[in-house]
């Protein structure tokens, strides 16, 4: 059975090329494009998600409450989660660092065949 990724990403452009990169290298991938569709999933998949790619810009609430919500539920505290953003600022870092992320990864200096290396790296195929 493939490896489950949550993409939370609010472009639906973005979200679209990170899926399709990610269904080609063999993953199963669910997205949302906000918090309400990302709790949705979470609550209905959570034993089913190997990784979480996070945006932290979103509407309504941002990637750091998703991310204090998702730490927060003991039963997901082992997913990992790459925070896939284009906020670089260091205390955001430190921030998300806090809070248990796995990688941060700036979108605008990373291709998505690294990102999809640094996926394989930490969950495997």
């Amino acid at each position: 059975m493939a490896k489950k990724i949550l993409i939370i990403e609010d472009d639906s452009f973005l979200q679209g090329l990170e899926a399709t990169k990610l269904q080609k290298e063999g993953y199963d991938v669910v997205t949302a494009l906000n918090s309400i569709e990302a709790f949705k999933v979470i609550d209905d998949k959570k034993d089913e998600i190997d990784l979480i790619l996070l945006d932290l810009l979103l509407p309504e609430v941002d990637g750091f409450m998703i991310l204090e919500k998702i730490r927060e539920n003991k039963s997901l505290l082992t997913i990992p989660v790459i925070v896939f953003s284009n906020l670089s600022e260091e205390k955001d870092i430190k921030r998300a660092q806090k809070l248990g992320i796995s990688e941060f990864m700036v979108k605008s200096n990373f291709t998505l065949d690294e990102l999809a290396k640094r996926i394989k790296d930490l969950i495997g195929l």
